[in-house]
């Protein structure tokens, strides 16, 4: 597998790779996130989604914007959330993959 980007990361691009593990780290926003795979939506879809207290996604989803990991625009009174980058959003979709490996016990693959 040849590198997108061949040159070997340094101690910043290492601390910012290791802050969006730490933000990863928490199931209920890493299942926000994929939700946010899916596309668009508000807070309220979110919750449902998560099966999580309102108040308790609102704080994961601040702590994702503050992360720089989701944007959020206004819809009149509505918040709506979304993951524009096509990086983290694979990460997340093959973090999943790989648990479901180690879940199910389907052998690995490339």
């Amino acid at each position: 597998m040849t590198p997108v980007h061949p040159r070997t990361p340094g101690v910043p691009e290492l601390a910012a790779a290791a802050e969006v593990f730490g933000l990863l780290s928490d199931p209920t926003r890493l299942q926000l996130l994929w939700v946010l795979t899916r596309g668009e939506a508000d807070v309220t879809a979110l919750t449902e989604a998560c099966r999580a207290a309102r108040p308790a996604v609102s704080q994961h989803l601040a702590k994702l914007r503050m992360g720089g990991l989701v944007q959020a625009r206004k819809e009149g009174r509505r918040v709506v959330y979304a993951l524009p980058d096509g990086h983290l959003k694979r990460l997340v979709v093959e973090a999943l993959n790989r648990a479901d490996h180690v879940v199910t016990g389907e052998p690995w693959h490339d």
